[in-house]
Formats: C-alpha cells, sequence, structure tokens
C-alpha cells in the first residue's frame, strides 16, 4: 500500500509500521513460495518414482530405496502443510497483538495520540484509521493465504497422506474463517488497547479472549450445520462415509431411542447384550465433505458478529473516555 495513495490518520499508521508491514508482506511471499517449490519437489519426485516401473502397492526387490525416498518426500509434503495450518490458525493471534500493543495500547501508554488529536483529527477519525489500514491488509494478506493453503491441501489428496479437510488444523486455514478470526482479533485487539491502555496486559488480554473463542467454535463446530445420520440394521457392517467427520456412531432401539457407542462393549456377548437393551440398528452422525462449505460460511458469520459488536464497543469506549 503506497503512503502516496493515502490521506490523512491513514497514511501515518503505514508510515508509522510501515517496517513491520513490509516484514510480515516478506514473510508470507516466501511462505507461499516455500509452498509452492515444495509441492515442485513433490510432483518430480512422483514423476521420477513412475519412471523406475516400482509401485508402493507391490514393492518388489530392487525397489525399496526408490520407494522410501519417493513416499518420504510426500510424507514431508503433508507435514509442511499441516505445520503452515497451525502457523494460519496463531496469525490471528499476532493480528490482534499487533493491533493492541504496538498499534493502539503503546501509543494511549505513552499519551502520544494527542500530537494527532491536537493537529485537528477527532479521536473517533483516529481510531477509524487504526482499524481500516489493517483491516484492509489483514482481508487481503489472509484471503490469498487461504487460498493458497486450500490449493496446497488439495495437492495431498493425491498423495499416500492427505490432509482431511475436517482436521482442526486445516480446517481453520483455508475458506473464510481465517479471514473472520483474523479480522476478530483486529476487533478485540483495539478494543483491548482502549480498555486497558497498557501494550503488554492489552496484548495478554487479546491472545486469551482469541483462544477462549476459538476453543469454543472448535468444541460447537458440528453442531453449526445439520449433521447426516446413515443407519444398517444390527448385525451389518456399517460402510463409514469417505472424506467425511464422524461426529458419533452408536446404536439405535426399536422406539428409535439412541444408545452410546460403548453400550455393551464391555459384555462377553456384545449380540446378546444388544438384544437385551433393544438395539435395532446402527447409526453414523457426520458431515460429509459437502457441508464444508455450510460449516464455514456459518462459522465465519459468527465471527464478523462478534468482530462488529467488539469495534462498536471499541468506539463506545473511546467516545465515554474522550468526549
Amino acid at each position: 500500500m503506497s503512503t502516496l495513495a493515502l490521506r490523512g490518520p491513514a497514511r501515518i499508521v503505514v508510515r508509522q509500521h510501515r517496517l513491520v508491514l513490509w516484514t510480515t508482506g516478506a514473510l508470507a511471499l516466501a511462505g507461499i513460495a516455500l509452498m509452492a517449490g515444495a509441492w515442485w519437489w513433490t510432483s518430480r519426485t512422483g514423476d521420477a518414482f513412475a519412471g523406475t516401473g516400482c509401485s508402493v502397492e507391490h514393492t518388489v526387490r530392487g525397489c525399496g530405496i526408490d520407494v522410501r525416498h519417493f513416499l518420504s518426500v510426500e510424507l514431508h509434503f503433508s507435514r509442511l502443510v499441516r505445520y503452515a495450518g497451525v502457523v494460519m490458525m496463531v496469525l490471528p493471534a499476532l493480528i490482534g497483538v499487533f493491533v493492541a500493543g504496538p498499534m493502539i495500547g503503546r501509543e494511549l501508554e505513552d499519551g502520544t495520540y494527542r500530537l494527532s488529536w491536537s493537529q485537528s483529527v477527532t479521536p473517533a477519525r483516529w481510531l477509524a484509521a487504526k482499524l481500516a489500514v489493517p483491516a484492509v491488509l489483514t482481508l487481503a494478506g489472509v484471503s490469498v493465504l487461504s487460498a493458497v493453503f486450500a490449493w496446497a491441501r488439495s495437492r495431498t489428496s493425491g498423495t499416500h497422506y492427505p490432509a482431511p479437510w475436517f482436521e482442526w488444523e486445516v480446517y481453520g486455514a483455508m475458506g473464510p474463517a481465517p479471514v473472520g478470526y483474523a479480522l476478530l482479533c483486529l476487533a478485540l485487539g483495539a478494543l483491548a488497547g482502549l480498555l486497558i491502555r497498557r501494550a503488554l496486559p492489552a496484548m495478554a488480554v487479546t491472545v486469551v479472549a482469541y483462544s477462549a473463542v476459538a476453543v469454543v467454535l472448535n468444541s460447537v463446530r458440528h453442531g453449526l450445520w445439520p449433521l447426516r445420520t446413515d443407519t444398517v440394521p444390527l448385525g451389518s457392517e456399517i460402510r463409514y462415509p469417505s472424506v467425511a467427520a464422524d461426529v458419533a456412531v452408536g446404536w439405535v432401539t426399536g422406539d428409535g431411542t439412541r444408545l452410546s457407542g460403548t453400550t455393551c462393549t464391555e459384555a462377553a456377548d456384545t449380540a446378546a447384550c444388544l438384544v437385551r437393551h433393544g438395539a435395532t440398528a446402527r447409526y453414523i452422525d457426520y458431515h460429509p465433505a459437502s457441508h464444508f462449505w455450510p460449516l464455514q460460511l456459518v462459522e465465519t458469520g459468527i465471527l464478523l458478529v462478534l468482530a462488529a459488536a467488539a469495534v462498536a464497543l471499541a468506539f463506545r469506549v473511546l467516545r465515554h473516555r474522550h468526549a
């Protein structure tokens, strides 16, 4: 973002934190290049392995080294994708910490905000600039990183070490949810900075608040969209859906009552025990891959509502203390 295209407080915000912004952009580009290079190497190794005539499923004498090398490269790429997912989950907290500390908390703690407010910049306009600049950069940057991660994750589906969409470090790193978490943390950081007015405590509170939101939403995520249920008669083998997030497995009685999946697991005769309990069928609740987008959109909507509420509260705190 060129400072020449900006005016007033927004330009000042960019100039004040240009080193952090440039460094963050460089790290993001380096991460994208690393992911692309890792896939290029994995793809190249796969092509070379295909040319050897060896097979992973039916390894013959003389193919052991080639098979191990091929699987090792695929495994390392899959691990890199998961590590990148963890980084994407940590990224919102870093954004919130930056806003809570260096961007708002430190100015209020040191009193440097008075200089801006004495130059025909109202407190509301000052806060708007503090939020608008990182919000625009966050929206653009996290969207790109999320798309790159989704691309890399999709490459693992053709390997022997796929990264399922429902794993927490995968689900939380692609789609619109990462953007929602990042914008929420930005709002939480601003609110914490205004309430506490000290950089380090505000940064700590932001991390705790983000962690609490992430834990709660991860625990209730399966309930954000109706589950799909499959049942099979007692004694039949249940087929687990492919690439689906299993939520619950158990038994159903003749009147529709559900029994836990652990029912009769310790009985000497499992079949007889289930009959005594009145079980007539087995069920499985799950989210198929087609539920990824509904779950993402509902969760992102919740995050954006929380972010809007935090921003509104931040402006209210500012007006109350500096009316």
